[in-house]
């Protein structure tokens, strides 16, 4: 069989799975979805970089898969090497469902229709940091006092001899990760050493896919085109699922970032080294920075807010290092001269670097340096491989328009760059209304707080509660709160802090409830049913003018043109994101409301937000939101959430 029967063989296999195999377990026939496949097959079978815009609900996820699928078996039928598909996603919930359910579901059905004779399989690739090396794990269980230790955390040290993963114990204390990790160089050479034959395994052909995050797969670029030795085996093709998230991997990849988990594990190294007056010295001078740091992150903020609160570290960490680093142990004093280096460059802000701050993973600040220009980097480490690509989202593309992700990621002028929207299954026109007032709050009054209130409570009578409301700002979220609490509020209020896990599980038990977020909720929560039947978003999401943005500015002619190719074109994408949240099923039906006076039919960015939105009806009148709402909803959904 030549060439190009095994291309069409391989075509002919998805729409087989999508025609035949999905159907049959009760999963809809979605053209686009089938379609969106197929463009990413051919992108592999071509070397090219397939960029997939594919809309909420289109099962992507799917499409590259049974796509990925489709690619092996049509590698197996040339003769070519078994070689593993890397795909790399920026959430630990998403590469779990790829392992755990979206796999084993599609290995199964593949079996039992013949396609497959063996499973497929499938491993999570991780940092070295988060595996156990045995050797140190010995050192640490001689040195511990076991009796004196924490019972939970005693428990979840001795669990690491039976697991590899340091992630498996959640009750493991910082210490004793750092501990008994596996070391940067890793030179043991033991015939036992676990995390050596884990590595081994991973590097054989056991495996036809291979899941890690963004930050392994940029170090495994960076090693790559730096002669160093790779961290996974030569793949054959590579998936970025989220891939809206990989320009800002890069920026902390590519650049330097500090956190304030950082300054506390080495004030608790000093302690436990019984250093106690330089740990007391640095954690009274880290203090006000810390503080600052381990609020929740929010936009109002910038850089310039938390560098002068370096000053007091930058006194306090010079003098530990000039009298305590030769006495400390090896990991404690790298420790210190990480974050004295960090911290001294913080304060120097150096001019061919951006200064900025970001979310860390506990949703306070971290203070971040980077390039200004990612092109080169992305074109010297990821796309110089020349590795078949499929990069999918639901936010890479304005409409039809991937310029600004493009230029974001260097592949503006990349001719193996193909194009492709799937647009999202979903009944808009039928499902959603999008509400924009005809006198929106404005926020150039003196009692712009006080308008949005009230507009909000008039919104979440006609809506019955079921709201998500998404601010711009922890300044502006809470604002609101005071003055909800001080109203006669009619359904249970919950704010997305800190602890957002246990707020989510509340919020999504209290039917008819009101759930004001911020940050990361603006994407990767999901909302199905009634939970979310009204979204409010208060602000349009326009980036922060911060460092970044000013020096993106110099490379436009005008403030009118780099508003036109980066400003909206970001606003538009976080609105993408934010809408999200509105509609998750086929079933489900909301309504939209955008009180940015900017926004408002006939004022400056009407135009942007409707290009940004699905088609859908729009209204200004809150008459037609209750009508509307009337409509869609059942009987039952007006009696939920109300206070008794």
């Amino acid at each position: 069989m030549n060439n190009k029967d095994n291309r069409q063989n391989a075509h002919n296999e998805i729409d087989h799975v999508f025609r035949d195999l999905l159907p049959a377990q009760g999963m809809a026939e979605r053209p686009a979805q089938m379609a969106l496949s197929h463009q990413m097959l051919d992108a592999m079978l071509e070397g090219g970089i397939a960029l997939c815009d594919a809309g909420t609900g289109i099962g992507k996820t799917y499409a590259y898969l049974v796509a990925g699928t489709a690619f092996h078996r049509y590698r197996s039928t040339q003769g070519l090497a078994p070689r593993p598909l890397l795909v790399s996603t920026s959430s630990i919930a998403l590469q779990d469902a790829v392992l755990n359910d979206y796999l084993p579901f599609l290995s199964k059905l593949l079996l039992a229709d013949g396609m497959l004779r063996a499973p497929l399989r499938a491993i999570i690739r991780k940092g070295k940091a988060h595996y156990v090396c045995d050797a140190r794990l010995k050192q640490r269980l001689q040195a511990v006092n076991l009796e004196r230790k924490n019972p939970k955390a005693c428990e979840a040290l001795l669990s690491l001899r039976d697991h590899l993963d340091l992630d498996m114990a959640p009750h493991l204390s910082s210490y004793d990760r750092e501990r008994v990790c596996v070391p940067h160089v890793c030179d043991c050479r033991q015939d036992d050493c676990r995390y050596l034959c884990f590595v081994e395994v991973c590097d054989s052909d056991r495996y036809q896919f291979q899941i890690c995050n963004h930050n392994l797969l940029l170090a495994d670029a960076i090693h790559r085109s730096t002669g160093k030795r790779p961290i996974f085996p030569e793949y054959s093709g590579l998936i970025i699922d989220e891939a809206h998230k990989l320009a800002e991997t890069a920026r902390q990849m590519f650049g330097v970032t500090l956190m304030a988990e950082e300054l506390r594990d080495l004030i608790h190294s000093l302690r436990r080294e019984r250093y106690l007056l330089a740990s007391e010295t640095l954690a009274s001078a880290a203090e006000p920075l810390l503080k600052e740091l381990s609020r929740p992150w929010d936009t109002d903020r910038s850089f310039a807010h938390f560098a002068g609160l370096l000053a007091g570290p930058n006194r306090a960490l010079p003098a530990i290092r000039r009298q305590l680093s030769d006495f400390l142990t090896p990991s404690t004093r790298k420790q210190l001269e990480q974050v004295s280096s960090k911290s001294e460059l913080f304060s120097r802000q150096e001019p061919d670097l951006v200064f900025y701050t970001a979310e860390d993973e506990r949703g306070g600040s971290m203070l971040c340096a980077s390039s200004a220009d990612l092109t080169t980097q992305f074109r010297q480490t990821l796309w110089r491989q020349n590795k078949p690509t499929i990069l999918a989202s639901g936010t890479l593309a304005v409409g039809q328009d991937f310029r600004h992700f493009k230029e974001e990621t260097g592949l503006l002028a990349d001719g193996r760059v193909r194009e492709f929207v799937a647009p999202s299954p979903f009944d808009y026109s039928r499902n959603c209304l999008l509400y924009l007032p005809h006198i929106p709050p404005n926020q150039g009054d003196k009692d712009y707080f006080d308008q949005l209130t009230d507009e909000i409570l008039a919104l979440l009578d006609v809506a019955h509660g079921h709201t998500l409301a998404l601010f711009t700002s922890y300044a502006a979220m809470s604002a609101v709160k005071e003055r909800l609490r001080r109203k006669t509020l009619n359904y249970p209020l919950f704010t997305l802090g800190r602890n957002s896990a246990r707020t989510m599980e509340q919020f999504k038990a209290s039917p008819g409830s009101v759930l004001l977020a911020t940050g990361a909720a603006w994407e990767g929560f999901d909302f199905p049913g009634d939970c979310v039947s009204l979204l409010i978003i208060p602000r349009l999401p326009f980036p922060l003018p911060d460092a970044r943005k000013e020096k993106e500015r110099e490379n436009h002619p005008t403030l009118r043109a780099f508003l036109r190719a980066v400003v909206v074109p970001e606003m538009q994408i976080k609105l993408k994101q934010g809408f999200g949240r509105a509609i998750r099923t086929e079933t489900d039906t909301c309504v939209v409301a955008i009180l940015d006076e900017r926004a408002a039919q006939g004022n400056r960015y009407f135009m942007d937000v409707i290009a940004a939105l699905p088609e859908m009806p729009v209204t200004d009148s809150l008459t037609e939101v209750e009508q509307f709402i009337r409509a869609v909803k059942a009987e039952p959904y007006f009696q939920e959430g109300a206070a008794s």
